[in-house]
């Protein structure tokens, strides 16, 4: 049954709040209500804190992370091994791969997986601009860290394909991650180690 509110600003305030991911109406006018009950202040940083990132925030000219300057952080980091490049489906899994503290390298984030059923195909994606990156710069090894999913290893073998000739090393993180598992999803621990213990991806077709 849908709710009923007597206000009309309230009204638009849960309509927007529910437009957010895992947030049903119920939940959204339990927030709006939380910031009614808050000292205005509360409510004002948290609508200056969205418009100023919505504003203000970047995406990395070279990995295509979020970021505050033109170059991100661990691209412009010294103490990076700028040789190893993980290749991840989105931002939020740079971030869950930082948190296990096991990769001094860089990334590159593709925004998306290769998916038919959906409409999305490699153009895309940023595929192109990770070809170019491997091709332009000194980069030894690509790490292919995508989802153990139907969508994650066809995106896998295409970048394969396109990368094969550059004489790159191509691994892929060991199956510690289950078939049909997302990054999102996976334990910290579990992820670390899929990571240290990577395979060369040419071996998952000798299987």
């Amino acid at each position: 049954m849908d709710l009923q509110l007597s206000s009309s600003l309230l009204e638009n305030a849960v309509t927007e709040l529910s437009r957010l991911p895992g947030v049903g109406r119920k939940t959204a006018l339990r927030l709006a209500l939380h910031l009614l009950r808050q000292d205005e202040t509360t409510s004002l940083k948290l609508g200056e804190s969205i418009i100023r990132l919505r504003k203000e925030i970047k995406y990395c000219t070279v990995c295509h992370n979020i970021s505050e300057t033109d170059v991100c952080q661990i691209c412009a980091s010294p103490a990076r091994d700028s040789k190893v490049v993980c290749v991840v489906e989105n931002i939020n899994d740079v971030m869950i791969f930082e948190r296990t503290g096991q990769f001094r390298g860089l990334y590159h984030v593709l925004n998306g997986l290769i998916s038919p059923m959906d409409g999305i195909g490699p153009d895309q994606l940023e595929i192109a601009s990770l070809v170019a990156r491997i091709r332009e710069n000194d980069i030894e090894e690509v790490i292919l860290a995508l989802s153990a999913t139907m969508e994650g290893d066809t995106t896998n073998y295409y970048i394969y394909r396109l990368l094969s000739q550059t004489g790159v090393k191509i691994t892929q993180l060991a199956r510690g991650v289950a078939i049909g598992n997302e990054i999102e999803y996976t334990d910290e621990v579990t992820l670390g180690r899929s990571l240290v213990n990577r395979t060369l991806f040419a071996d998952s077709f000798k299987r």
